[in-house]
Formats: structure tokens, C-alpha cells, sequence
């Protein structure tokens, strides 16, 4: 039997190193195309090379690294996850899922005669979205989803997406090359740190994700009137602030009272020309709505905009609503499923059925290719944040899991 302690540790190592390399010392931050975003995935690239794999870097920025099968014909099965990190992120949030497939691979390199189908495992370059506020620019280009009007779109520094691609090496105009049609896909397999509590609360190391929740992201600008915080009664004020609040809260509750499955968010609030001593005359929030049923998540959008709406008119302010991301939730592959369910039980673990609340690169890849992604326990569910952890055990958990879920596709051929 496999050693899967000491794989875990291995991968524990492997974790930590390219956690020490970051935009910001003290912290873990690579976004997308920075110095410290290649470093580190020259890092990977090299154990991958040492690994025996075929390893390339496409115009995106995706490392890709291949055991090519030699059966004519043979699609290709990918492994992958992503490498880039939120500002003070975690270590384990994507480069989990990379390193644990790259040990899967290390363990098949001397055995790729066997294989009916190529492995390729893929480092995303950008998932996150940090730089570009965008989402899951590598794998979009790997599927054949990326939009070429991104190209255009600028960071803080004014440094276009195409800018950033070319002081990478690549090339903004050949991206479609880099596109793995749908019909040589095979699968897809992610492994993920849950992101959440389940796991933690219930001592269980793995889960089988069954769905990703779709997500709406909205911009709201209220507008009211600015005017001096003395002089103004309270009964004549257009206060955009307060208006916001209600919002807030509003959204609370309205997601408390649909259950579970839905989750409301407003993450960030921006009050122009704020003083305390002026009643604020514009702010500007977010909403980020999620449910893995498209038909609640549709109505729910339709419901909190139509009450948003009734707010503002009720305390006498104008209400801009911008849709700004639309993702449709995501059921991951049934047969997939089956086998990655066979081999949790296989290794002696409860099967425990979660839904993924975050997106994923699972997400664009769903729509050309069977996929799958399996949990791994963290600690609190914490994550994006520095105290993001996983136990050894859990790691080697997840490895055996891994493992026999990769040796069932390949003895299904």
C-alpha cells in the first residue's frame, strides 16, 4: 500500500514553499502575472519537470504538464486547480489541488504505457479574479469560453490584460491555440478545501461535491442628497447611507428566510466624500446572491431588486442596480461522481455530499467535459484568510481517495 503519510507530507512541503513566495512579505498574495505569480509557478514547473512530465506554459499563463498515453485516439483526462492566491490569502485555497494531482501523477509517471487516456494536470493562472476583477481567466481559455473584449480591460495601474499576458511571454492573439476542444476531453477532477464548516464539525476528512452554486453579483448605487449633519431635520434628509443600511439588512433577512440553500451577501461599501459631519448623498454597495437552484436564485434576484427598488422610493433616493456577474449553477458529473463516491467509501470514510458555495474552475469546465471535485476538510471552514489550515491526516485522506478514484477511470479504460 501506498506510503500516504508521507506523500502528505511531502505535499505539505510543497504547500508551504510556494506559500513563501509572495508579493508581500509576512503575507500569501500572487495575483495574476506578477513577478511573484511567476516565481511561483517556475516553482511548480519545476517539480513537475522532475517528475517526467511533458510541461509547458500557455499564452494565458496556465502551467500544463502531461503523461501522454500511447493508444491512439486517447482523450485526455485533467487534473488541476488554480495558483493564484486572493490578497493575505491561505496556503491550501487551489495550490492544493495542483500539488495533490501532481503527487498522483509522480506515482503514474513510470506507468504511462498503462494509461488509456493522457493525464494533463493544469495550474490555472487566474481564478481568483483579484487583478482583473475577472473569473476564471485560465480555464476559460483552456475551454473555449474566454472573451477577447477582456483583453482591453485594465488593473489599478492602468496595465491592460493584454499588456500583462505579453511581460508574461504570451500571446494575447493566440489564445484560441491553447483551447482543448470538447471532444478530446475525457474528465475533470479538482480537489478543494472545503471553504466551509461541514467537514470540520462533522470529523470527516473528504466530501463529494455534487453541485456549485450559481452567483449573481450586483452593484448598487444609492442617491439621495449631501447636506450639513446640523442643519438638516431628520425628517426632511435624503440620506443615501442610511438607505444602504436598510438594505443590508434587508438582504439578511430575506436569505435567512429562504433556508440553506440560498446566501446573501454585501461584502463592501463605499461612502464618495465621506465627513462625518455631512449626511452622505451617494453610496455604493455590493450584493452577491448564491443558490444552487436556478429557478430560486433567478427569483430571488428579481424579488431583493423589486424591494431595493420600493426602499429607495420609500425614503426618497434614486437607486442605480448593475448586474455585474451572472454564473448558473453547476451539477457535477454523475458517473464521475459514482466512481470518486466508490473510492471514499473503498478508504473507509463516510460519503458525505456537499454543494459548493464558492465558484471554482469546475465552473467553465463543466460545460464542455464531465467533472468532479472532491473536498478536503479545513480547519473552521476558514478560508481567503491566513489562517486556512489542513491537518496532515487530512491530506493523506485525501491522497487515497484521489488515488483510487484515478485507478478505477483508468481500469474503466
Amino acid at each position: 500500500m501506498s506510503n500516504y503519510p508521507e506523500r502528505a507530507a511531502q505535499l505539505m512541503r510543497r504547500i508551504e514553499q510556494l506559500a513563501a513566495i509572495s508579493e508581500e512579505a509576512g503575507v500569501v498574495t500572487r495575483t495574476f502575472g506578477t513577478p511573484a505569480f511567476v516565481q511561483g509557478r517556475n516553482l511548480v514547473q519545476q517539480w513537475m519537470q522532475q517528475a517526467g512530465l511533458q510541461v509547458r506554459v500557455d499564452n494565458i499563463g496556465n502551467l500544463r504538464g502531461r503523461l501522454a498515453s500511447a493508444r491512439p485516439g486517447a482523450k485526455t483526462f485533467v487534473i488541476g486547480s488554480h495558483i493564484d492566491t486572493v490578497v493575505n490569502a491561505g496556503r491550501f485555497d487551489g495550490p492544493l489541488g495542483v500539488l495533490l494531482g501532481l503527487d498522483l501523477l509522480e506515482q503514474l509517471a513510470a506507468r504511462r504505457a498503462e494509461l488509456p487516456f493522457h493525464l494533463e494536470l493544469l495550474a490555472f493562472s487566474d481564478e481568483e479574479g483579484v487583478r482583473f476583477h475577472t473569473t476564471y481567466l485560465g480555464s476559460k481559455v483552456l475551454t473555449g469560453a474566454f472573451e477577447p473584449a477582456l483583453l482591453g480591460r485594465t488593473d489599478a495601474a492602468g496595465i491592460s490584460l493584454a499588456e500583462a499576458i505579453t511581460t508574461m511571454g504570451g500571446n494575447p492573439t493566440q489564445l484560441a491555440a491553447d483551447v482543448l476542444p470538447a471532444a478530446e476531453w475525457r474528465g475533470y477532477f479538482e480537489a478543494h478545501i472545503e471553504q466551509g464548516p461541514v467537514l470540520w464539525e462533522q470529523q470527516v476528512p473528504v466530501a463529494v461535491v455534487t453541485a456549485i452554486a450559481g452567483q449573481r453579483r450586483v452593484e448598487l448605487t444609492f442617491r439621495g442628497m449631501a447636506g450639513h449633519a446640523g442643519t438638516v431635520p431628520m425628517t426632511m434628509r435624503q440620506d443615501a447611507l442610511t438607505g444602504a443600511a436598510e438594505f443590508v439588512l434587508l438582504a439578511e433577512q430575506f436569505a435567512r428566510a429562504h433556508g440553506r440553500s440560498l446566501v446573501a451577501t454585501v461584502g463592501k461599501l463605499q461612502v464618495p466624500h465621506a465627513a462625518s459631519n455631512v449626511i452622505p448623498g451617494e453610496v455604493v454597495c455590493s450584493l452577491d446572491l448564491r443558490s444552487p437552484d436556478e429557478a430560486e436564485l433567478a427569483a430571488a434576484y428579481e424579488q431583493l431588486r423589486q424591494q431595493a427598488e420600493a426602499l429607495a422610493a420609500r425614503r426618497g433616493l434614486t437607486l442605480d442596480w448593475h448586474l455585474v456577474q451572472q454564473t448558473a449553477p453547476v451539477s457535477c458529473d454523475a458517473a464521475l461522481n459514482a466512481g470518486l463516491r466508490e473510492a471514499v467509501a473503498g478508504a473507509g470514510y463516510p460519503v458525505i455530499e456537499l454543494v459548493s458555495g464558492a465558484g471554482h474552475d469546475a465552473v467553465p469546465v463543466s460545460q464542455v467535459a464531465p467533472a468532479t471535485m472532491l473536498f478536503v476538510r479545513c480547519y473552521r471552514g476558514i478560508s481567503h484568510n491566513p489562517l486556512e489550515n489542513v491537518e496532515p491526516a487530512d491530506l493523506a485522506a485525501a491522497l487515497q481517495v484521489a488515488e483510487q478514484f484515478l485507478a478505477g477511470l483508468i481500469s474503466a479504460g
